[in-house]
């Protein structure tokens, strides 16, 4: 997988960008809030159709313009492919190959993308919610159906909560409704948990080796995941769905005294723990850094083997968040492998082998030009 060349047109503080770039390794270099940020956001944005920082598509446009693009020629093995993202102020759009694609989850997968910044530290030691979109935006990379069964529970929950505080009031009593909802957001739950127990099994495989070799076998990372109810990859979907239905019927009064949907996947998290201790409570920053680069690590290697490609990876200023063991083994377990684009403040610490096989760019005030490498 290679972006050969990016176009950004009204991006952010980002000047009328056209870069070539089939190489390897990018680095943009520059001090910060000089717009280096904002280009690796074009890529992610173009890979996802959405941005990482922002919900709402108009905060990428450029002030004083009402319109911004993405364009990209992408090579996936030996195939060509057009991507371009069209932002305005009455919505968005993303083209693939010239041809406007309806619905997100038909779009996102064309250009796999792993982005690791210095707030991802955050998987480990955030909040719950951080996890789970964690969890839903690489597995939406690689499931079609599984951006979509998401799009439909977030529909669902709406819905349903709505009417939860309608029934509360007394307004609208469709508890009737009620029960179709229910039924409908058990067949959506059971869905997105199993593909997330799958993609799981496979992270926790990759994820555990990498994090071996980081340590030098000194420390086994475990990933697990944890519902809102008793399930577990042992039972059977059936099951799920059973307990789930279970669980609803129980917390009713709850849920219509609180107006929202007590139990379900928009609930869930992930365990993470070191040699049996919760990384969360106990893990000290260089662990818990240890194991959001071997996440991060594990998730190229997930992708290309779900879809045949490697990803191409966006590092923001996260090399000076590492040290140098940790640094050295990022840098090398990508080498020939990965397409990567680099931000940073300035190039130290970044050995001299590494920077005389970059293409080069410096970026002030959103220009960015071509240093060489």
């Amino acid at each position: 997988m290679r972006v050969e060349s990016l176009e950004c047109k009204h991006y952010r503080n980002l000047r009328d960008v056209s870069l070539s770039c089939p190489e390897e390794l990018h680095l943009f270099v520059g001090p910060n809030a000089q717009g280096k940020t904002n280009l690796l956001e074009s890529l992610y944005c173009l890979a996802l159709g959405k941005s990482h920082r922002s919900r709402s598509h108009k905060d990428l446009i450029q002030f004083g313009q009402n319109h911004a693009n993405i364009k990209a020629s992408v090579k996936r093995g030996q195939q060509g492919v057009r991507l371009e993202v069209k932002l305005s102020e009455k919505g968005k759009k993303v083209i693939r190959n010239g041809i406007e694609q309806r619905k997100l989850s038909q779009y996102i997968g064309t250009l796999p993308a792993v982005l690791f910044a210095p707030e991802d530290l955050a998987i480990v030691k955030g909040s719950p919610q951080i996890r789970r979109r964690f969890l839903d935006m690489e597995i939406g990379q690689v499931s079609p159906t599984y951006v979509h069964n998401l799009t439909q529970l977030n529909k669902l929950l709406t819905q349903r909560n709505s009417l939860l505080k309608q029934l509360a009031q007394k307004r609208n009593a469709q508890f009737s409704l009620l029960e179709v909802l229910d039924e409908q957001f058990i067949h959506i739950s059971v869905q997105l948990w199993k593909k997330r127990f799958q993609f799981l099994a496979s992270l926790q495989e990759w994820a555990k080796e990498i994090h071996r070799a980081i340590t030098r076998q000194q420390e086994e990372l475990l990933v697990e995941y944890r519902s809102s109810l008793p399930i577990s990859a042992l039972q059977d979907e059936q099951e799920w769905g059973n307990l789930l239905k279970q669980e609803l019927e129980q917390k009713r009064d709850k849920e219509l005294m609180r107006g929202s949907t007590l139990v379900g996947p928009h609930r869930d998290d992930l365990y993470l723990s070191v040699n049996g201790l919760n990384l969360h409570l106990y893990g000290s920053q260089g662990q818990q850094r240890t194991a959001a680069l071997s996440l991060k690590l594990a998730e190229i290697e997930l992708i290309r083997q779900e879809t045949g490609y490697y990803p191409i990876l966006l590092l923001d200023d996260v090399l000076s968040e590492l040290d140098d063991s940790r640094k050295t083994h990022l840098l090398e377990a990508i080498r020939g492998k990965v397409q990567t684009f680099v931000t940073t403040t300035g190039l130290e610490g970044i050995d001299p082998e590494t920077i005389a096989r970059a293409r080069i760019y410096q970026v002030r005030q959103g220009s960015i030009t071509e240093l060489g490498g």
